[in-house]
């Protein structure tokens, strides 16, 4: 329970935090949560550039190959619970590290399995570490951000995770045809070694420890994250301004769905879902269109996908640069319109070549990643502290549902024979929804976090 110290004491925390100058300190940071979320984005896409391997490799059914992809998936929406509210509990930075350590192990013993059924298993506890690792660590970033700039902040971070992915399918464009896919899942053992590095080098939350009533603690770490600001600007750091709003939220699960943060909870929810429902509908299956649909060889497949990567990294960079002014509802309302009718238009024009595919699907994960990173900015903003890991994680468990059912929708249509028209049209139809669930959402921009949950 937050203790009145604490609760005298946030509104100093935040505005300490809200004077702080950008400098390397903010740098560093944003550099090593981002080399986590890197190789999280990394890990996430790694079953998708193997897919077209195992499924000539082991004889697998659509069903099965849908199994193995989805794994994964399942594991992310009980990873998100679970990091929501040790997040909350044990700290930001904390269960972030146990993520990654999770992640890293559970990609090593993939490398090794054999057979559809391990590499299934491996691939849910990877799931785990992934799930849990990302709504936290933005959570973090998030805290530590200037109100005023906090939109460029975070979405410049979570241009990581794009980067991650387009990552992998460089990566793999070299990889999988000449040393195997078990050599990727190698390569997503990585991050074990930051998992060890993370808490000595990057401070918990100011917020959070206050929230739970630590104040000395979280003096220790305010005074400490000051001290290398100035050091880094070399000048002594601004007064602090007027003091922002304290928070009432006591912060009980059930508070996600009681009162104003209903509407945030359900908004919220339907976004993620929407998504992530398109974004996993598409790039799990990508791939095994180019090869199994159109005749690509391999090494096309994986650069045509690559390529969808690349136009969502600059999807997000350019939603970064725009969504401090223009607010984060018109964001997401245009973003989510141009992924339906990006996909509208693949649809109706018929889906006829795997360059066709490879240009809308481009298009589309322009606008799709632009949402993605856009909602790992929004959904912290919405919650108080002492609430906050939990509130972003259950937007993650939305977020898993839909990585989980948009790639078995697909591989049911698939499977089934249907066209590949229907696919595409199905997606469109579900971005449109999420246009307009957008249209409810509320805004944040250049409201201070204690301000939208005062």
């Amino acid at each position: 329970m937050t203790t009145v110290a604490g609760n005298q004491g946030l509104g100093s925390i935040a505005a300490r935090l809200e004077r702080l100058p950008h400098s390397r300190w903010h740098v560093k940071v944003r550099f090593l949560i981002g080399t986590v979320t890197f190789f999280e984005a990394f890990d996430q896409l790694l079953a998708a550039s193997a897919l077209p391997v195992l499924i000539k490799d082991w004889h697998l059914s659509t069903g099965q190959a849908t199994f193995a992809v989805t794994a994964a998936s399942v594991g992310m929406l009980l990873g998100a619970l679970a990091a929501g509210w040790l997040g909350d509990r044990i700290g930001r930075v904390r269960t972030v590290a146990l993520g990654v350590a999770v992640t890293g192990v559970a990609s090593l013993a993939v490398a090794f399995s054999h057979g559809i059924e391990l590499f299934s298993l491996f691939r849910f506890a990877q799931g785990l570490g992934i799930g849990g690792v990302v709504p936290v660590a933005a959570t973090y970033i998030n805290e530590i951000a200037r109100s005023d700039k906090r939109g460029r902040f975070v979405l410049l971070y979570e241009m990581i995770f794009p980067a991650g992915l387009a990552a992998a399918g460089l990566v793999a464009v070299w990889v999988v045809p000449n040393l195997g896919w078990r050599a990727m899942f190698l390569l997503g053992a990585l991050p074990v070694v930051i998992a060890a590095l993370l808490p000595r080098h990057v401070a918990e939350s100011p917020r959070w420890l206050l929230s739970q009533g630590r104040v000395e603690e979280a003096e220790q770490a305010i005074a400490r994250i000051e001290a290398e600001v100035e050091r880094a600007v070399g000048e002594p750091l601004p007064r602090p301004a007027g003091e922002p709003a304290e928070e009432a939220a006591p912060g009980r699960l059930r508070d996600l769905f009681t009162g104003r943060y209903l509407r945030r909870t359900a908004v919220l929810s339907g976004l993620w879902f929407v998504a992530y429902y398109v974004n996993h509908g598409i790039s799990t299956w990508l791939p095994s269109l180019y090869t199994k649909n159109f005749g690509l060889d391999l090494t096309t497949a994986l650069v045509y996908t690559l390529l969808s990567n690349i136009t969502g990294l600059l999807g997000t960079f350019a939603v970064a640069l725009v969504i401090d002014r223009i607010g984060r509802r018109p964001a997401l309302v245009a973003a989510l319109s141009g992924t339906a009718l990006a996909l509208g238009v693949l649809a109706l024009t018929g889906v006829t070549s795997g360059i066709q595919v490879a240009v809308f699907a481009s298009c589309t994960t322009f606008f799709v990643y632009a949402i993605n990173a856009g909602l790992y900015l929004y959904s912290p903003e919405l919650y108080p502290t002492s609430n906050r890991a939990r509130g972003a994680a259950f937007g993650g468990l939305w977020n898993r549902l839909g990585v989980i059912l948009g790639p078995v929708t697909v591989g049911a249509i698939l499977g089934s024979g249907g066209s590949l028209g229907l696919v595409f049209a199905q997606l469109a139809c579900v971005a449109g929804v999420g246009a307009v669930i957008a249209l409810f959402a509320v805004e944040t921009k250049g409201r201070t976090l204690e301000e939208l949950n005062a």
